[in-house]
C-alpha cells in the first residue's frame, strides 16, 4: 500500500493548541475552506475527531464528504454512544454519500471521567471488550445478505437487517491506543492501527506488539498510522524559534480554564498513550532527528501532541524515518491548523512523495 497523509479538520477557526481538538464552536465557512484546502493540497485522509462537547462528528464528516472530491474522512466513533445496528446503517449511508471514501476510527475511551459525561460507566478493559464486539457486529451486518441476530456480553438483538451497504462491501476500521487491550483489539480487528508520535524505538516496539497479535489471530498486519504536530520554517533555526513561540501560546492556553472547561480532565491522564508521552518527555526534550516533546508537557499530553521541528527537508526526512520502520499513514496537523495544513501541502508532502517515488524507481530501500 502507498504511504498516505492524514490531517484533521477543524470546525472553528479559533481552535488551536490544546483547544484544537475541542471544537469550541462551529464555523461552516471555515470548515468548508479547511476541507477544500486539504482536498486541493493532496492530503489523502482527514480525521473527524470526537468529543462529548464538540459538534456531532457524523454530521461534520458528511459536510466534509459533500464539499470535497477526493479526500477520505476518517470518522472517530465511540461505541458506547450509538447502538451498533444503528451505527452500521448510519456508517453505510455516510459511506454511500462519500462514494466509498469513509473510514471509521473506533475510540474506546481513555478517560473514565470523559466517558461518564455521556453516561458510560464501563471500565477501560470493558470498553475495549465492547469495542471488539461492536466491530464484529458492524462487519456482520455489512456483509450479511439477510437478517442478523446477536447475543453477546454487551449487545443483544434479533433479526436486524439494513438495506444500505457500504460501497465496497466493508468500511476500513481503525483502532488506536498504547495499552495491551488496544494492541489486542487492534491486532485482532483493525485494518489500521493508530499511534501517537513517540521516538522511533518505542514506535517500533508498539508496531511489533500489534503485529504479534495479528499474527496469532491469522490476520494481515494493520496499516500503521502515526500522528505528529510538525512545526516548520525555511531553516531549522527559524523552525526552533517558531517552536518556542508556539510553546508559549500553548502554555497560555493551558492556563485558560474558561477555554478548556468542557475538555479538561483532572490530574495525570488516565490513558496509557498520554502517560507514555509524558514519560518520554521526562527522559528528554528532543529525540531522534527532531521529535520535540515539550508540547506534550504543556498540554498534559491531551491527544497527539509531540512535534517534528525543522525545515521542510528535516521534517520530511523524519517522516521517512517512520516510514522505514513500518508506518505508512502519516498524520500531520499543526498548532495553527489551517495555515499549517497549507504549508505542509506545499513544502512537506511533495518532498516525502518525491523520495518515495525515487526509491520505487531505483529499487532502493531506505
Amino acid at each position: 500500500m502507498p504511504v498516505e497523509f492524514i490531517s484533521a479538520v477543524h470546525t472553528d477557526s479559533g481552535a488551536s493548541g490544546p483547544a484544537a481538538a475541542s471544537r469550541t464552536g462551529f464555523d461552516r465557512d471555515h470548515l468548508r475552506r479547511y476541507a477544500r484546502a486539504l482536498d486541493d493540497g493532496g492530503f489523502d485522509h482527514t480525521l473527524v475527531a470526537y468529543h462529548s462537547a464538540s459538534p456531532d462528528a457524523f454530521q461534520v464528516a458528511q459536510f466534509v464528504a459533500t464539499h470535497t472530491e477526493r479526500i477520505r474522512p476518517i470518522l472517530a466513533h465511540r461505541p458506547g454512544v450509538v447502538f451498533p445496528t444503528h451505527a452500521s446503517r448510519a456508517l453505510a449511508t455516510l459511506d454511500r454519500i462519500s462514494d466509498g471514501r469513509l473510514s471509521v476510527h473506533i475510540i474506546s475511551g481513555g478517560s473514565d471521567e470523559e466517558q461518564r459525561r455521556e453516561g458510560d460507566y464501563l471500565n477501560k478493559a470493558e470498553r475495549y471488550e465492547r469495542s471488539d464486539e461492536y466491530i464484529q457486529i458492524l462487519r456482520k451486518v455489512w456483509q450479511s445478505d439477510g437478517p442478523v441476530s446477536h447475543e453477546g456480553r454487551h449487545f443483544r438483538f434479533e433479526g436486524y437487517y439494513s438495506d444500505v451497504k457500504p460501497v465496497n462491501g466493508l468500511i476500513p476500521i481503525s483502532v488506536g491506543g498504547s495499552s495491551p487491550d488496544a494492541y489486542r483489539v487492534g491486532g485482532q480487528q483493525g485494518d489500521i492501527f493508530g499511534l501517537w508520535g513517540e521516538p522511533l524505538k518505542e514506535t517500533g516496539e508498539q508496531i511489533a506488539a500489534v503485529n504479534a497479535v495479528a499474527d496469532a489471530a491469522g490476520r494481515p498486519h494493520p496499516r500503521i498510522w502515526v500522528s505528529f504536530r510538525p512545526i516548520i520554517a525555511p531553516t531549522d533555526d527559524l523552525a526552533w524559534e517558531k517552536a518556542h513561540r508556539t510553546l508559549g501560546v500553548l502554555k497560555d492556553q493551558a492556563r485558560n480554564t474558561e477555554l478548556l472547561r468542557h475538555y479538561r480532565t483532572t490530574g495525570r491522564p488516565a490513558n496509557v498513550g498520554s502517560q507514555r508521552l509524558l514519560d518520554i518527555a521526562e527522559r528528554g526534550e528532543v529525540h531522534d532527528r527532531c521529535l520535540w516533546t515539550a508540547p506534550a508537557i504543556a498540554t498534559n499530553a491531551a491527544g497527539a501532541s509531540t512535534a517534528l521541528v525543522g525545515s521542510p527537508e528535516t521534517v520530511a526526512q523524519a517522516l521517512l524515518d517512520y516510514v522505514d520502520i513500518g508506518c505508512d499513514l502519516l498524520s500531520i496537523r499543526g498548532y495553527d491548523p489551517l495555515n499549517d495544513a497549507i504549508d505542509y501541502a506545499r513544502h512537506v508532502l511533495p518532498l516525502v512523495r518525491q523520495e518515495l517515488a525515487h526509491r520505487a524507481a531505483t529499487g532502493q530501500a531506505a
